[in-house]
């Protein structure tokens, strides 16, 4: 079973476009996005959760992976797919 995928994101950010495009080319079939810029309650619920102020901020399961380009260095590196199946 594939671990809940959570991205912390904003109406215009090309950052978090190509971290779904990254987790969607990976299989993620549903990524649970939660709006900084309309919510401010999640917007402190982020930084206090991550001490980021960036977006997208990224959670598989309960791993905090951080933007898009800590996504994409663990794609690289062999480490996202493990984390996607759970293992």
């Amino acid at each position: 079973m594939t671990p809940r995928v959570v991205m912390y994101s904003t109406a215009i950010c090309p950052y978090c476009d190509r971290a779904k495009r990254l987790l969607k080319s990976r299989g993620v079939q549903n990524i649970e996005t939660i709006r900084i810029d309309l919510d401010e309650f999640a917007r402190e619920a982020m930084i206090q959760k991550t001490g980021r102020r960036t977006v997208p901020q990224i959670f598989i399961g309960n791993t905090h992976v951080g933007g898009f380009d800590d996504l994409s260095a663990l794609d690289k590196a062999g480490g996202l797919g493990p984390l996607l199946s759970g293992a």
